[in-house]
């Protein structure tokens, strides 16, 4: 007798578990089908181990540079990866812990295997000791993300060209380090290892870093990394890899580089393998992804895909905000998702963004206005010494509306926050710069752009002249 749910969900990363909790708060009976970690890859892969790893490494960068802080450092600062790896793996038992626990209180229960969608409600389980049990749903949620992407024809030996599943675990580091990719992963990679000793070179096909982001903020993060010593070679592909004795690889403009190893960070990839949906009829998009609606409804009624495997926003928070909403579509309070995503790129400085970029904006030959603030003008910035980076607001000229914010600078994936919350409610620029922020912060420069946007910028040279009025008793 197989057992029957109302909501069946098939992952339990940051889409899937938090889809499990919401659905269980809710009064659903829940399932949940996971083949490896609670987590996913964003708390086991991705985002927590390392976030982890970037925070030892930018320590160090700053006890590196304590000159500039005023600080005499004594001796040789050197970095005990064993150490770091291992609060790592802590930071990842703790929070697996966690999961399991708020699973346990809202009593989901969690099946351990592989699923397949026999049929719309219906999905087998297929367990590691080849034993296969039957659960029936009424509503199935895809949630079982992405992976990284490999490159066909390359060596798969990880010790010799790896992607960030493996370098997140790494036992040892290369003395030199090749990334292929100069996307959030591949920077993120590039600037947590170069403060640890790694000389570390990064290969990009299109002509800037971090492509898809807001140029300016890519242009600011390249000047960073040239000023650390991190080689950058941009709209160029790799054309050969060879190893042996180390790694050697030739671009397609002639350039010769001999590595240690090579990280792949050249994207990702839904993972839909073994879940039956081309026998269920359920066509996927031309990348593999799971299409869906607004409200997250696949082609087949009673599926649901969210987070990476859906290919709308491959990012874990987006995964969260997915898990919610289906559940609430499912259980019959139906609302299209039409929420702003920021993103976040957890370099040193950081980056946040939300919104249209750019180009984007001047793509759908919209009517805009741009606001730029230096961080480095700010008090904050520069009693703390962070005065790297920037802020830069898009403008409707025409109806003043906020279509989109991007800083570059200390704790901006912190800062991009208020911007977030004032696009989702449909705020005007006007609105934002009558904001009032907190002094001294990093977060003042979101003001100052959006001053900038409106030409009202007082901490910068005036762009106009604004008559006040007379005013007479």
């Amino acid at each position: 007798m197989s057992e029957h749910f109302q909501i069946v969900v098939i992952g339990a990363g940051p889409g899937g578990y938090i889809a499990a909790l919401k659905a269980a708060q809710m009064g659903a009976k829940v399932a949940v089908i996971e083949k490896s970690h609670l987590g996913g890859t964003c708390l086991n892969w991705g985002c927590i181990p390392s976030k982890a790893l970037l925070s030892s490494s930018e320590l160090l960068h700053q006890v590196q540079n304590g000159s500039k802080w005023g600080l005499k450092v004594q001796g040789d600062v050197t970095a005990d990866w064993s150490a770091i790896q291992k609060h790592k793996d802590k930071v990842i038992r703790q929070l697996r812990g966690g999961i399991a626990n708020f699973f346990k209180l809202r009593r989901v229960q969690v099946f351990n295997g592989s699923a397949t969608i026999e049929a719309p409600g219906k999905v087998a389980v297929h367990g590691e000791d080849g034993g296969v049990r039957t659960i029936h749903g009424d509503h199935v949620i895809i949630a079982t993300g992405s992976s990284p992407s490999r490159i066909a024809g390359w060596p798969d030996d990880p010790a010799w060209v790896c992607t960030s599943d493996e370098a997140v675990h790494w036992k040892n580091l290369p003395g030199k380090l090749l990334i292929v990719g100069g996307g959030v992963i591949g920077c993120e990679f590039a600037c947590m290892m170069r403060p640890l000793g790694v000389e570390v070179t990064i290969v990009e096909m299109m002509p800037t870093l971090l492509p898809g982001l807001d140029e300016d903020m890519a242009a600011e993060l390249a000047k960073v990394f040239k000023a650390r010593g991190i080689g950058m070679h941009l709209n160029v592909k790799v054309e050969d890899v060879q190893v042996g004795d180390g790694v050697k690889v030739r671009l397609n403009d002639g350039t010769n580089l001999d590595t240690d190893r090579i990280l792949v960070a050249t994207g990702r990839q839904p993972n839909t393998a073994g879940l039956g949906l081309e026998k269920l009829g359920l066509e996927l998009s031309r990348r593999g992804f799971v299409p869906v609606d607004d409200h997250l409804r696949t082609g087949i009624a009673g599926i649901w895909a969210i987070g990476d495997v859906n290919g709308q926003c491959l990012l874990a928070h987006a995964a969260s905000a997915h898990g919610v909403a289906a559940v609430e579509n499912a259980l019959g309070h139906t609302r299209p998702f039409t929420r702003p995503i920021p993103s976040a790129v957890y370099t040193f400085p950081e980056i946040g963004s939300v919104g249209l970029t750019e180009r984007e904006a001047r793509d759908q030959k919209l009517p805009i206005s741009i606001g730029r603030f230096p961080v480095g003008y700010l008090g904050k910035a520069m009693a703390s010494r962070h005065t790297d980076g920037m802020v830069k607001i898009i403008r409707h000229r025409e109806t003043d509306a906020l279509l989109g914010a991007h800083m570059i600078g200390a704790h901006a994936t912190e800062c991009i926050a208020a911007a977030a919350n004032l696009l989702h409610t449909g705020a005007t620029v006007e609105e934002l710069a009558e904001c009032v922020f907190a002094h001294p912060t990093i977060s003042e420069a979101i003001k100052e752009a959006a001053e900038d946007a409106l030409g009202m910028g007082l901490h910068l040279p005036p762009r106009k002249v604004i008559t006040a009025p007379v005013l007479t008793g």
